[in-house]
Order: structure tokens, then C-alpha cells, then sequence
């Protein structure tokens, strides 16, 4: 009898073996969560599956848990599951068995763990019900639903027949206190309750944001607590507070608090923004302007602007090197200049570029500018042109647009637009070639008119003097 037991147990776990193998893949990823998980508490809905040896008779069946929790083991006794976790119940009903069938090779599995339904009310867009399941907490249920007037740190659950508590989500997110934040049960109902005050503190403090206080809490608390304390660069002695609601003026009111006023801690109000600054918002600042530029605009084509800040000793050589991003192929660095008040002071910036042992007398001081003018390239244009003359260098642009910018070509000097182009190595270029800096472009002047015009007066007394050469000649000749 006992040889039959033992090959019906070896079959059981062979046929159980190959069922969890097929069946792997078909369950539900928050059953291989709850059946992994300790904290997994029997739900109503849940399905188990039970398999055992009962004699030479193999028993296997599902077990499905209502809502009185008794759950009926075969014919050998009911186990109640109400706050059981799944591996209580699983040892309850495997000793059950194997009391009773000692050689029966019990397993006791989930299935499938069950899918329930919350309502969530309160400070929410649209009450509703929330599909969710054993594993879920309160915290899953945050989301676009809240309105801006819901409070996570009053959040109410009332289970199915039991005591109302009230959670913290704050806590349970900042330090982790996850008694705050409670597994989800059937028949629960969750109120998010109205928002009391919330206030924003920015600046030098370890955890700018955005909070929701509680009651008694004001500024200490919101400085230390919720922002986790001032940081190293910190100024303490300017923070400031701007109060919107029960302010005396209906723009708001600025409030300046002092050591005194945290150390009592400061009542705050709704909507109170504070902002404690930083200690190097206090460095002087000078100016750059010109052709700078920053490294997404590395050649700028019109003049730009911008606050430098400087500690105070640092001089000109140091900065600029610091800043090399600056300055591009237009800037004038050679030529560069700094205004002093009513001084203008100027300054070769190229040593101190290129040069890392270069070092100089100008100290940087509160309000200087620095001035960086453009680097100025031109094109000569010559000829038979109405002005001839240099102009400044356009990049891009064609032979055509420096003879429009001389005039245009002189009428009757110049015939079929003949020009000659020269770089600056002077080597010959074609009109289709782009203009390059320090280009010579010549009309030339070739249009026949124009030659015979100049010449035609000479050739015309020329002519004259022949015809009365001539003529006298004839009239001596005819008297002898």
C-alpha cells in the first residue's frame, strides 16, 4: 500500500511539475507577484488550486474565494482566509491535508489572484470606481484625476464594514513610511480631502518645490522639514516672502524676514511663495558687447549684449581666457576696448587668448564694458563704375552686388558687363566664384563709342588742317 501511495505521489508531482511549466506563461504578472510577495492577502476572487493524493485516488481541484473568505478544504475542513496572507493559508491547508493523507504530496497554489474594484471620491474631477488588486497601494491612485485642490496629506480610506483612518502620502513618499500608504481592500472607499494650505519655496534650499502643510506648520518647518535646510551658499539675511491671500495690497505683498522671524516660526498663509537667495546673486557684474557671441551663435552679425559676473581681484586675462566661446572669426579682438566711467581704455585681447602665461594690469571692475567691434572686411571695386570705390565685405554675395553698391556700370563706358576679378593673391576669378574678402573687381572700359568720342575731335581737326593744306596747294599750283 504503501509502494501505490508512493507512485501515486511521484506522479502527482511529475503531473503538478508539468502543469506549473505549461501554465508558467499563462499567469497574470501580478499573480507571480502576490505568489512571491509575503504581504499578498487573500481577496475575494482569488483562485486556488489544490492537488493531493487521497489513497490511491489523486485529488485535484480550483478553489475560488467569496466573500466570506471560508474557504472549504475537499471534505476535510473549512479554513477562514479573512487577513490571512496567501503563505498563512498555504500552510494552514497543507497541514490540514497532511494530517490527513500524511503521504498525500499536498500542493496548495494561487492561481489567480483576484481583480477588485475602489471608489475614489472627494477632491477628484469624477468620482468613480478604480479597477486595482491586492498588491496595489493608496498611492496608485494619484493621477490626472486629482484636482489642484486635492490634499495628499489627508487622504481618508473607509474599508467595507470598518474603521475609517486617514493617510499621509507626503510621508510615505519622503521617508518611506509605508503604514502611509496601505494596500488597496475590496470595498474600500477613498476621499482625497481638500487641500488647507500650500505654499512654494524656491532658491538655496536643498528641496525647492511646492508643499502642502499641515496644521501648526509654517516657516521653520517648511525651511528645515520640506526643504531639507538652507544650502552652503545660502544668504540668510535676505530672504523674502510674497503673500497673496490676506495681503493689503491686491497685487500681493513682499514681506522681508529676518533670523528672528524663523526662529519663531513665521505663520505662513495659502499660496505664500518664499525665496531665500544665494550669496553669489551679491558678485559684481561687468558687461561684454559687440561681436560676442555664445556657442550656439558662433558668428554673429549683429552687435549682442550680456551681464558678466567676476569675483573681485580677477583680472581681464583670466576671464577671457575662461570665455574663449566668445569670440569668432568676426570679432576684432586685436582692437577691443573697455569703458570706465567717462575712459575709454584700449586693449589687445590676442595675448590673452593664445597665451596661458600672459598676464595684465587690467583688474576688472563693477560696471566696466567691454567693448568688441567687428572685424571689417572689404571688396574694391574700379573701372567703369559710376562710383568707384571700397565697400564692406557681405559673405555670400556675387560680383553683381559690389558693382550695384559702386552704382552700376558707367553708360556708354562699359559694353557686355567685361570685368575683371582678382582675390587678394591676385589670381584672376570667374563671375560664377563667390566674393571673397579684399577682392578687386575692375570694369573695364571697352565700348567703342566711348574711344571714338574721345578721339573724335583730334581726328576731326586733323582732317581739318590736310583739307586746307590741300586746298591751298591746289590754289598755288592753278596761279603759276
Amino acid at each position: 500500500m504503501i509502494k501505490q501511495n508512493c507512485i501515486i505521489l511521484c506522479i502527482l508531482l511529475l503531473c503538478g511539475g508539468i502543469y506549473a511549466q505549461v501554465n508558467e506563461n499563462l499567469l497574470p504578472e501580478n499573480t507571480q507577484l502576490a505568489i512571491a510577495s509575503p504581504d499578498y492577502r487573500v481577496t475575494p476572487g482569488d483562485v486556488y488550486a489544490l492537488s493531493y493524493a487521497a489513497g490511491s485516488q489523486a485529488v485535484q481541484y480550483k478553489i475560488v474565494v467569496d466573500s466570506t473568505y471560508r474557504i472549504r478544504v475537499a471534505n476535510l475542513g473549512v479554513v477562514d482566509g479573512n487577513n490571512k496572507t496567501f503563505s498563512q493559508l498555504k500552510t494552514q491547508v497543507e497541514t490540514i491535508v497532511n494530517n490527513n493523507y500524511p503521504l498525500g504530496g499536498v500542493q496548495f497554489s494561487l492561481a489567480q489572484a483576484s481583480i477588485f474594484r475602489v471608489l475614489v471620491k472627494g477632491e477628484v474631477k469624477t468620482s468613480r470606481e478604480v479597477p486595482t488588486w491586492g498588491l496595489e497601494r493608496l498611492s496608485s491612485l494619484v493621477d490626472d484625476n486629482l484636482t489642484n485642490f486635492a490634499s495628499l496629506r489627508d487622504v481618508t480610506v473607509q474599508p467595507a464594514g470598518g474603521r475609517a483612518r486617514v493617510y499621509d502620502l507626503f510621508l510615505a513618499s519622503r521617508n518611506g513610511d509605508f503604514a502611509q500608504n496601505p494596500y488597496l481592500r475590496p470595498g474600500d472607499t477613498i476621499t482625497f480631502n481638500r487641500v488647507k494650505r500650500t505654499v512654494t519655496i524656491n532658491g538655496a534650499v536643498e528641496r525647492p518645490g511646492t508643499y502642502q502643510l499641515k496644521d501648526g506648520e509654517n516657516i521653520k518647518d517648511v525651511i528645515e522639514f520640506y526643504g531639507s535646510g538652507f544650502t552652503p551658499d545660502a544668504d540668510k539675511t535676505r530672504i523674502e516672502l510674497v503673500r497673496l491671500v490676506n495681503s493689503d495690497s491686491p497685487s500681493g505683498k513682499k514681506i522681508f524676514l529676518a533670523d528672528q522671524d524663523i526662529a519663531d516660526n513665521y505663520i505662513l498663509e495659502n499660496y505664500d511663495t518664499i525665496m531665500v537667495p544665494q550669496i553669489t546673486s551679491l558678485r559684481p557684474v561687468m558687461f561684454i558687447e559687440g561681436a560676442v557671441g555664445s556657442s550656439d551663435l558662433a558668428s554673429p552679425t549683429v552687435a549682442t549684449r550680456f551681464v558678466v559676473p567676476f569675483n573681485k581681484g580677477e583680472n581681464y586675462a583670466s576671464l577671457i581666457r575662461a570665455n574663449r566661446s566668445w569670440f569668432s572669426a568676426v570679432s576684432d579682438t586685436k582692437n577691443a576696448y573697455i569703458i570706465r566711467g567717462e575712459e575709454e581704455m584700449p586693449v589687445n585681447l590676442n595675448p590673452m587668448l593664445y597665451d596661458e602665461n600672459y598676464r595684465n594690469q587690467y583688474i576688472i571692475e563693477e560696471n566696466d564694458t567691454l567693448i568688441i567691434p567687428f572685424r571689417q572686411y572689404f571688396v574694391t571695386v574700379a573701372g567703369a563704375v559710376v562710383a568707384p570705390g571700397r565697400y564692406p565685405y557681405i559673405p555670400e554675395r556675387q560680383w553683381d552686388y559690389y558693382i550695384a553698391l559702386a552704382g552700376g556700370f558707367v553708360p556708354g563706358r562699359n559694353a557686355y558687363e567685361a570685368i575683371i576679378i582678382k582675390d587678394i593673391s591676385g589670381k584672376a576669378m570667374k563671375k560664377t566664384d563667390i566674393i571673397t574678402p579684399e577682392t578687386v573687381i575692375t570694369a573695364k572700359t571697352n565700348d567703342f563709342l566711348y574711344y571714338f568720342n574721345q578721339y573724335a575731335p583730334i581726328i576731326t581737326t586733323t582732317l581739318s588742317i590736310v583739307s586746307t593744306s590741300l586746298a591751298l596747294y591746289t590754289a598755288l599750283r592753278t596761279r603759276q
